[in-house]
């Protein structure tokens, strides 16, 4: 082991040396396929301390031919000695500096891995020399190279700055960027609210740093977004208007943006502007049924049925058929029947709602609340003795009149 730990350096003294003036050496590479081999052979077999010596020769002559496997490779060899239990302390820090030194090759000369093996060297400072001032230099490299990156690295990263807030305050802000990025990432996953709790005392005072953070530079939409994000999560729909209106005269046709708009002014009860605005939505998206909906229940609280009604039909036509848009035409039904004298005409708007909410409950079994309003209406709707005295008998299609319903233009089977 010890002897390994003296070739390692000899081997980066040599290519120090000579990588300028080896491509010139025609001899070189025609031995590169044969080093290739003995060094993937030694590796196959574990014996990395054999191994690394070819593999230091072949990035001597050409880094670049087998950068796919060889960086890889090495990092495997190198992670494997550094944590070997033969490893004295000073071998362990040569093989961390010869680490770092290969690590800083595969990035330059192997770009479509650069973000890995630069989340590597933040590993490396922090676990290996427990540097976290550079490791945190070196992690904010990495996401700013690949911000798709798993989460244990932005988890790493955050970690980071709640360590060292008491030296730098600025850290805090950072690690509150870092958790409710990650909340967003993953809404499914407890951990992130958690850390989230923990570094403020409140939900107000997150808002109230998002709030900062964005005001400080507008032009940056994230934390414009983020702000919005955290106002609508505790249901802050007067104030997320603000960032949310700047966010779509930026970005005037970026769905979500405009959803979470037209949504705050529905909270709001801003009806003619959520109208307005989902009718934007629908131009801009109009396969989501989702916008159908929701502007059909702006014009159901506007009282306005008949329209109501018509994008209710729209959002299940573009769903290919959807059982909440049915169950919400069965709600305009007893909307209306609720805002009339209770007669027989009333009666039949009732169990026109009572068939609605039955062809709901049967197209999805899972939605309860269409047979829960069935069993709530059951004792408004027509009874035999009213068909009997009408003189209206069973199967008889009964069309919905009176003054009140002139809007329905349906009908109903008597059962």
């Amino acid at each position: 082991m010890k002897n390994l730990f003296k070739l390692a350096v000899l081997l980066l003294v040599v290519f120090v040396t000579f990588s300028n003036t080896v491509k010139a050496q025609t001899p070189d590479s025609l031995i590169l396929p044969r080093e290739y081999s003995l060094f993937s052979e030694y590796h196959k077999n574990k014996d990395y301390e054999s191994a690394l010596p070819y593999a230091w020769n072949i990035l001597r002559i050409d880094p670049v031919k087998y950068n796919k496997w060889i960086y890889h490779k090495m990092e495997e060899a190198l992670w494997y000695l550094h944590d070997s239990t033969q490893a004295t302390d000073e071998g362990q820090k040569q093989i961390a500096d010869t680490t770092l030194y290969m690590i800083e090759m595969a990035i330059k000369h192997y770009p479509p891995d650069a973000p890995y093996f630069q989340r590597k060297k933040g590993f490396v400072m922090q676990t290996w020399y427990g540097d976290q001032k550079a490791a945190i230099t070196e992690y904010e490299k990495a996401i700013d190279m690949d911000s798709t990156a798993d989460p244990y690295w932005y988890n790493q990263l955050g970690q980071l700055y709640k360590a060292s807030m008491q030296e730098n305050p600025d850290y805090k802000t950072k690690a509150l960027d870092i958790f409710s990025y990650l909340t967003e990432r993953e809404p499914n996953n407890p951990v992130w609210n958690t850390e989230l709790e923990g570094l403020v005392e409140n939900i107000d005072e997150l808002i109230a740093l998002a709030k900062k953070s964005w005001e400080f530079n507008k032009d940056d939409l994230a934390k414009g977004w983020k702000y919005a994000s955290l106002c609508i999560k505790v249901n802050e729909y007067k104030e997320a208007l603000v960032p949310l209106e700047y966010l779509v005269n930026k970005q005037p046709e970026t769905i979500n943006y405009n959803t979470q708009l037209a949504l705050a002014y529905q909270k709001l009860e801003m009806f003619d502007k959520a109208v307005d605005q989902y009718n934007k939505l629908i131009k801009l998206d109009s396969k989501t049924k989702e916008h159908y909906l929701n502007l059909g229940l702006v014009y159901k609280e506007r009282g306005q049925l008949s329209q109501a009604r018509a994008q209710f039909q729209k959002a299940s036509e573009v769903a290919g058929g959807w059982a909440l848009a049915l169950f919400y035409e069965g709600m305009l039904y007893e909307q209306s029947a609720r805002s009339c004298s209770f007669d027989f005409e009333t009666k039949v708007v009732y169990q026109l709602a009572v068939d609605t909410y039955r062809r709901a409950a049967n197209m999805d079994p899972s939605l309860t609340q269409a047979r829960d309003r069935v069993g709530a209406l059951s004792g408004s709707t027509p009874t035999k003795e009213d068909y009997f005295f009408r003189k209206i008998k069973s199967g008889t299609t009964l069309p919905v009149t009176g003054s009140c319903f002139g809007w329905i233009g349906k009908s109903i089977v008597v059962p």
